[in-house]
């Protein structure tokens, strides 16, 4: 699924140097609700299998649950982890490093 908009927004997050919650994210883009968050999360995933095919830091990092400590949801490690892109271990080292790729290819672009 694509979402209009979804690959430019993201990478205004990380010219910026920030990440930016889920509902925030659907609000932006203006994802008709009910179940606009579920329309992103598809979109994100989708999203993510063409970062990792592509050997590129996965975007959907940049988006942050509000409950989550500033981490994705679980659903972004279950999809990292079945693109092989995730093991299982230290999530927060994980999504730390997939930023600072996202943050600093943002800022040499």
């Amino acid at each position: 699924m694509s979402l209009p908009g979804l690959a430019e927004a993201l990478a205004a997050q990380a010219r910026a140097g920030r990440t930016i919650s889920y509902g925030d994210l659907a609000r932006q883009l203006a994802i008709p609700g009910p179940g606009a968050i579920a329309k992103l999360t598809a979109a994100l995933e989708a999203l993510m299998a063409e970062d990792a095919a592509a050997n590129q830091p996965l975007r959907a990092a940049l988006c942050h649950s509000r409950l989550g400590n500033g981490q994705p949801a679980p659903g972004f490690f279950d999809m990292a982890r079945h693109l092989g892109r995730f093991d299982g271990t230290d999530p927060a080292g994980f999504v730390a490093a997939e930023r600072a790729s996202l943050f600093k290819a943002a800022a040499t672009a």
